[in-house]
């Protein structure tokens, strides 16, 4: 085997672990997965409402305007639409696709335990990224598809200390465990035949398969990767409350997301690496929220303004065989969140919410076909509903509007090109949460 095939190999693994890596941590799929009550109200306010428990996944602060202890447990189905059309493989027409898409599942628990009237601390579990996407292997240009299956576990332990009437400050650490399983398969463009003489097959290091030939690249429906990985990262998160009075309140927090270094097997062609590596950088989140409910009316006002650092994520290195190495550059831009929403405490049984979010793409000029990442908006409403003095129940859905998005790419063997896509992708999304919450 040639080098040069070796690097072709390579340069195919990169671009499907890339794709990968891209699903995880894609602002389009990026998990807003801590309650029920916040997918019911766009997250508008999230950092400071303090209506549950689920307030400390977004600002350990708030758990001083707790004087119970608190428990909050549910789950979050995300349902993603993901299409490509228009496409055009190699220059000619070829099959859109428009059932990319899956449901995913994310679990979450919080309980948040005064200890006076100064300190409280407070444990949860909830999932911050995830997505499931699947295009079908049969298609033609089946190396920009494929399967990718990313799921993430944070757990959280935290504490809060209330200075005066106006101040409380909180501190957390999170332990962070992700996974994922990815499958890609060469399409029918990533082999071709040159005349033996062609200088681009002497410089790529062919194969003759017959007098005056040769032969580079991979046939149709080789396994190009079949990879599963996971591992761990520490990170921590810090805030603080400031309660203007009993109505009026605001909330800052800031988030340090480490370095996943994530192991596991992957296989690519007929090489494989039962101890390789991805080295995946995690946005830092820096949060603002308000919450004001009108004076001698059942309405209150709430929004935030969260700040993601998806510019951290510029490129995906690896470490095969003890070798680190850059597999794919993004250069990606920070991304914004703004949402705003309304509560309306209709009566002691039912408490109605509805939020509207404006989401900014993390991707800038890169683009994929795997990654259909773009501005989106969010339409939110859920309810409240109180069983008892201590217990309520929780519902929220959220449709997720994204933009189509003109994707163009190529996979390349050293100065060939193997084959190129483009397309016009949308993702689209339902979010559906259920919670159920007690004092004791």
């Amino acid at each position: 085997m040639t080098n040069n095939t070796r690097l072709f190999k390579k340069s195919l693994l990169a671009v499907t672990v890339a794709l990968a890596s891209g699903q995880t941590l894609a602002a389009g799929f990026q998990l807003n997965a801590q309650s029920a009550t916040g997918i019911g109200r766009a997250f508008a306010g999230d950092a400071v409402i303090a209506d549950n428990a689920a307030v400390m996944a977004r600002n350990p602060a708030a758990m001083a305007l707790f004087d119970e202890t608190a428990l909050s447990l549910g789950f979050e189905t995300i349902t993603t639409d993901i299409t490509a059309k228009n496409v055009q493989y190699d220059g000619s027409p070829a099959e859109s696709y428009d059932d990319a898409g899956g449901t995913s599942i994310a679990p979450n628990i919080h309980l948040i335990v005064p200890v006076n009237e100064k300190f409280a601390w407070g444990v949860n579990a909830y999932s911050n990224f995830g997505t499931k996407t699947d295009f079908s292997n049969d298609l033609s240009w089946s190396e920009y598809g494929g399967l990718t299956d990313v799921k993430s576990v944070n757990l959280g332990v935290a504490g809060s200390y209330r200075l005066n009437e106006q101040w409380s400050f909180g501190l957390g650490l999170d332990l962070i465990y992700g996974s994922g399983k990815l499958q890609r398969k060469a399409g029918s463009g990533t082999s071709t035949i040159l005349p033996f003489g062609d200088p681009q097959c002497s410089a790529i290091g062919g194969t003759v398969i017959a007098p005056g030939q040769c032969y580079v690249g991979a046939p149709k429906g080789t396994s190009l990767v079949n990879a599963e990985a996971d591992g761990f990262g520490v990170g921590f998160n810090l805030g603080t409350v400031f309660e203007l009075d009993e109505n009026n309140r605001f909330g800052l927090s800031y988030r340090y997301s480490p370095e996943i270094e994530a192991k596991g097997d992957v296989q690519y062609l007929t090489n494989s690496d039962s101890n390789g590596k991805l080295h995946m950088p995690l946005p830092d989140i820096a949060e603002f929220s308000g919450y004001h409910r009108i004076k001698d009316t059942k309405f209150a006002v709430h929004y935030s303004v969260q700040y993601i650092g998806w510019k951290a994520f510029d490129k995906l290195d690896a470490t095969i065989n003890d070798t680190k190495t850059t597999l794919n550059e993004y250069n990606w831009q920070d991304g914004w969140h703004y949402s705003i929403g309304g509560t309306y405490y209709l009566n002691n049984d039912w408490t109605l919410r509805g939020g509207y979010m404006y989401d900014t793409s993390a991707q800038d000029k890169t683009t994929s076909v795997s990654v259909p990442d773009s501005d989106r908006q969010w339409f939110s409403a859920g309810a409240t509903y109180q069983i008892d003095d201590k217990s309520n129940v929780d519902i929220g859905l959220t449709y997720l509007v994204g933009n189509d998005v003109q994707v163009n790419e190529t996979t390349e063997m050293g100065p060939l090109e193997l084959s190129s896509i483009s397309a016009t992708t949308r993702a689209n999304a339902i979010l559906f949460g259920l919670q159920y919450s007690r004092t004791f």
